[in-house]
């Protein structure tokens, strides 16, 4: 059975020092019985680390400069043994694994990635974090059918910083995603690392965090009819349950996304060597939108759902020794389950003197980079509440599954905009919204809850987020820009079971009917017909290298993006009347959309 990284009483010890009063094992935690077979190898099997996504193909305009890198991934069925001595899971993964391979892409680089739906379950991709055309940006009900493939175009224009794709589709992403539909996407900035010189290379390493449940047999447990949550009692990491990774005496950084469908980890790291074990410290260095501000120390870090932080951790004090990465619940603001047995994630095994290279080894720097932070003001322009109808899962009483009250925002391009994120008593929400990076301003536990935070923590002050954790009785307060690019975006809860019980919603950024700015093509529309998924009958690379990219690179979707928003600036710094957004009912939203879509794309000349 797995086992507590340390005694019960200094768990209760440790919830003093945690900026989040954690649920520890103990009388005052309501500890289930495990679901999941018992699992006795724990820190048994090495972490396992995704390879890196080769391209197939470059093509270059030479006229715009424009540089389109190909890729093709494959969305397949494969079996893995998670249990020994116990059967194999049936997992389904990009290119038949999970993780999925992972894309380390430069800034400024294009790429188009194809992905072929050999599975029998529909599939929709989004690239969690980037700014991506709404046709591309994987809206829900926009799949792949079995036999069928779809051309995402993205533009890794934006800051450096840790994406992920994983499956979107309406109805499916909890179950598609849970069954390992995922993998990291990373936007590299060569320039920017060298001066920092934080860990790289073989010092950086993704760290995809899961939580399931395990059926007698040892396959993944079957979650089709759940539309509370799916919490899990076993923790993998990179797909390997509760491993280990050999480290060297010096510091690493670690990328963190949390992959779980429902679960919200508080992560420590501790060093058990001692009679009073002791907490080691993390620095905080990047989120969601890339680097911070500056570094931020914590002993925990709260990660919600489709979360991502990069942490480094400083091995050099623990020669010899070995580390236990944990998670506990806090039962009183995330709604989650504690299992017995359920709280240790990984350990860490400090090799002895031996340090292979001391690049990106020294002191962290006082200050990283600094956050284009969007302009406050002091009015909220909207607020949105999470809760739950019966089966439901709700946003504003509003469910996706009705196409005509999907829309409930018109914000003009290029304005900012302040949204209270409100979570309703008994549930909390992981609240992602599409295209943006926006500031999280405050978190205050309403008067009428007796749960939840009245902070910011430190790490999320420091940085730039596209997912803002909201705890039951909480409101949170989010500011960002609504840029660069115009066209119908998603925002919802990222408990993937919330999400596919209709806890989805949309905004529009409407455009600028005066803004002059010669765009040759605009993407308003995520279901635009030419972009649709299509039969899927094989990958010529001479057509992709002749007429498929080619066709991208005209559309200069993304070309000058950084031009577009000091364009934007200029246009609402120079107007005589303010632009604001504006709510939508449903009957303002009618006749905006048809059953299946929005508002079409034009086309306007250049």
């Amino acid at each position: 059975m797995v086992s507590f990284p340390f005694p019960l009483s200094a768990a209760a010890a440790l919830a003093v020092l945690l900026p989040l009063v954690t649920s520890q094992p103990g009388p005052a935690a309501s500890i289930l019985p495990r679901v999941s077979p018992p699992y006795n190898h724990e820190f048994s099997q090495p972490l396992p680390i995704p390879p890196t996504k080769q391209k197939l193909t470059t093509y270059t305009d030479y006229n715009s400069g424009i540089e389109i890198d190909f890729y093709e991934v494959k969305i397949q069925q494969f079996t893995k043994n998670l249990f020994p001595g116990l059967g194999d899971a049936t997992l389904i993964g990009y290119d038949g694994m999970a993780p999925g391979p992972t894309f380390r892409v430069k800034k400024g680089r294009e790429t188009v990635v194809r992905f072929v739906n050999e599975y029998y379950r529909n599939s929709s991709i989004h690239l969690h974090g980037s700014y991506s055309r709404a046709p591309f940006d994987g809206w829900a009900a926009d799949t792949i059918a079995p036999g069928q493939y779809k051309d995402y175009y993205y533009p890794n224009k934006q800051s450096a910083r840790t994406l992920w794709y994983h499956d979107h589709a309406q109805g499916l992403t909890a179950m598609n995603a849970y069954a390992g539909q995922a993998g990291f996407y990373i936007i590299e900035d060569d320039d920017l690392e060298e001066k920092l010189d934080l860990p790289r290379g073989d010092y950086d390493i993704p760290l995809m965090v899961q939580s399931r449940f395990y059926t007698a047999e040892g396959n993944i447990s079957d979650i089709s009819t759940q539309f509370i949550s799916v919490y899990g009692d076993t923790y993998s990491v990179n797909g390997q349950i509760l491993p280990y990774l050999e480290v060297e005496p010096r510091k690493y950084r670690f990328r963190i996304v949390n992959a779980a469908a429902s679960r919200t980890f508080n992560f420590t790291l501790t060093d058990n060597s001692t009679a009073t074990p002791q907490l080691v410290p993390m620095y905080v260095v990047g989120s969601d939108a890339g680097f911070m501000s500056k570094p931020v120390e914590t002993l925990s870090l709260v990660t919600g759902m489709a979360e991502r932080w990069e942490v480094v951790i400083d091995f050099a004090s623990y020669s010899g020794k070995n580390l236990t990465l944990a998670s506990w619940t806090n039962s009183t603001v995330f709604i989650d389950h504690t299992f017995v047995g359920t709280g240790n994630v990984m350990q860490f095994r400090v090799g002895s003197n031996y340090v292979t290279s001391e690049a990106g080894n020294g002191d962290l720097p006082a200050a990283l980079v600094s956050l284009n932070l969007p302009t406050n003001h002091d009015t909220i322009d909207q607020m949105f509440l999470f809760g739950r109808i019966g089966n439901a899962w709700v946003i504003n009483g509003r469910r996706f599954a009705d196409p005509a009250n999907r829309i409930l925002r018109n914000v003009p391009r290029g304005v900012t905009e302040k949204w209270l994120l409100r979570g309703s008593n008994g549930w909390s929400h992981p609240v992602h919204i599409h295209l943006v990076d926006f500031q999280i301003l405050s978190r205050t536990n309403r008067a009428t809850s007796t749960t939840g935070r009245n902070y910011v923590s430190p790490y999320e002050a420091a940085a730039l987020k596209d997912v803002a954790t909201v705890g039951t009785g909480e409101n949170v307060t989010v500011l960002a820009k609504y840029a660069p690019f115009d066209g119908v975006y998603m925002f919802h809860c990222h408990n993937l079971v919330h999400e596919d019980h209709d806890m989805m919603a949309a905004f529009n950024v409407t455009s600028l009917p005066d803004f002059g700015y010669p765009e040759k093509t605009r993407f308003l529309d995520p279901m635009q017909k030419e972009f649709r998924a299509k039969e899927y009958t094989g990958s010529d690379l001479n057509t992709i290298e002749d007429e498929i990219l080619p066709a991208f690179a005209k559309l200069k979707a993304y070309k000058n993006v950084h031009r577009i928003e000091a364009a934007l600036d200029r246009y609402h710094a120079t107007r005589a009347s303010k632009l604001v957004g504006e709510s939508i009912t449903s009957t303002s939203v009618a006749g905006l959309v048809s059953s299946t879509s929005v508002a079409l794309a034009t086309t306007t000349a250049k």
